[in-house]
């Protein structure tokens, strides 16, 4: 495996009297597209927040880019390279595609701020963004919400996205266009956590793989191994991948 970029060691997160997260320890190789699979309230949305610094880890250590970020502030961790998409994608309703896409590059005040070669880039993975440019957000489908909350994560080039479930309720079609943007990130310089429950989607897409259950991981290896031990499936997760294609 490539030398991790992300390193988090024996995080513990406390939110309110609930203690969530029990002595994480996970690795996301740099470069690699990382996918972290549990059951549901394994653990995994608090994974990536306390990543974030939207909630502190109460012990332990996180390490990006052989920087200590454990207490570091959202603002600081997004500087340092980071970006998030949330699970419910985190796009300014009222605002129109462009102007969520201005807010979202860095000092940008207007379109001609933003990289024209990457806008263009993005456009050809994501064509409704280019077609909805002047549309208010929250008039998009909830597949084209998915795509701006992905698009505004990737308008500057960011080393590591973050990214929480984001084929859930897509429609058969717009997961593919997922896959196949996913599939031309992981061709630039950008490594990728991504928490999915739809596992044909993480088997298609995965590097590494870690599995979370009772806000441990319980397993670490490569996505093609797992993918091919249904025994192992079930055991981890309670249904086979091969049961949700």
């Amino acid at each position: 495996m490539n030398a991790p970029l992300l390193k988090l060691e024996g995080v513990n997160t406390h939110i309110g009297p609930y203690h969530i997260l029990h002595g994480v320890d996970l690795q996301v190789p740099r470069g690699q597209l990382t996918m972290l699979l549990g059951r549901n309230g394994a653990g995994k949305s608090t994974c990536l927040r306390t990543i974030m610094g939207l909630w502190q880890a109460s012990k332990g250590k996180i390490t990006f880019d052989g920087q200590d970020v454990t207490k570091k502030s959202t603002p600081d961790i997004s500087q340092a390279g980071i970006a998030y998409v949330p699970e419910n994608m985190g796009i300014f309703s009222d605002l129109t595609v462009r102007e969520n896409m201005i807010l979202a590059a860095r000092g940008a005040r207007s379109v001609e701020d933003i990289d024209q070669k990457r806008l263009e880039w993005i456009f050809s993975l994501f064509p409704a963004m280019k077609k909805f440019w002047e549309y208010p957000a929250g008039k998009l489908s909830g597949g084209q919400k998915q795509m701006l909350a992905v698009s505004r994560a990737i308008v500057e080039p960011r080393k590591l996205l973050l990214i929480d479930e984001p084929s859930k309720g897509l429609a058969p079609a717009i997961i593919a266009n997922m896959i196949s943007a996913f599939r031309e990130l992981k061709q630039t310089d950008t490594t990728i956590l991504l928490v999915e429950q739809n596992f044909n989607f993480a088997k298609q897409l995965g590097d590494t793989v870690a599995v979370m259950d009772n806000g441990k991981i319980v397993h670490r290896g490569l996505m093609a191994e797992l993918a091919e031990d249904e025994a192992l499936q079930t055991q981890l997760l309670g249904l086979s991948l091969n049961a949700h294609q």
